[in-house]
């Protein structure tokens, strides 16, 4: 079986990290060699832009210099950790990847969704084989989010219609691409949600 690409989507809170963290241990459990990643950030210069997204005041930057500081991240953690990944033969798991930018930016920050997809078109250019997408109530969501109180809160920031809004945009996306999104119920016990995740993925494996 040729790896792998995977990513974890869905609103700020509903669990990616801990998700993404299963998923790859799983993986392992099945002989793979999986390799954890996120964005933004996920290289040494991805990183040093999601500081610049993450933290600070929400209006910092307008969803146009947004999309363009978000690709510019995804560009380089494609060339420097994903790509040479796959390559090597190991699958890549990653929390978040461009369907954040089609949801956050291109759907909820004014309709960019057009100037989103013609930027990811020239610059990037991949979709991950398979998106898993953790869908939970945003005021649950919200609460867990604010309540890690790590420094990135920005987009938490944007407050509880921001986060509805996000759900919807990703159960539209989930819509529109029904072969390579699975909407997943984030609110159960993470074990059960892991067992999810795992089945889904073991059904693609067999394929």
């Amino acid at each position: 079986m040729p790896p792998l690409f995977i990513s974890l989507e869905g609103i700020d809170g509903s669990g990616k990290s801990t998700q993404t963290q299963a998923l790859v241990e799983w993986l392992r459990a099945q002989g793979r060699d999986p390799l954890r990643t996120r964005e933004p950030g996920g290289s040494d210069g991805a990183e040093e832009i999601r500081r610049l997204l993450v933290e600070g005041n929400p209006d910092r930057w307008s969803a146009e210099t947004e999309i363009l500081l978000f690709t510019a991240a995804r560009r380089d953690h494609l060339e420097r950790t994903i790509r040479p990944a796959l390559a090597a033969g190991r699958d890549v798991v990653t929390d978040r990847f461009a369907d954040s930018t089609r949801v956050y930016q291109g759907a909820t920050r004014g309709e960019l969704r057009g100037l989103v997809d013609r930027i990811h078109a020239e610059a990037i250019g991949v979709e991950p084989d398979l998106t898993l997408i953790l869908d939970m109530d945003p005021e649950l969501a919200l609460s867990r989010g604010l309540a890690r109180d790590s420094g990135e809160d920005r987009f938490e920031d944007f407050g509880l219609a921001f986060q509805q809004k996000l759900r919807a945009g990703f159960q539209a996306l989930a819509e529109e691409a029904p072969g390579r999104c699975h909407l997943v119920d984030a609110s159960a016990e993470p074990d059960s949600v892991a067992r999810a995740l795992a089945q889904i993925v073991a059904s693609h494996l067999t394929q």
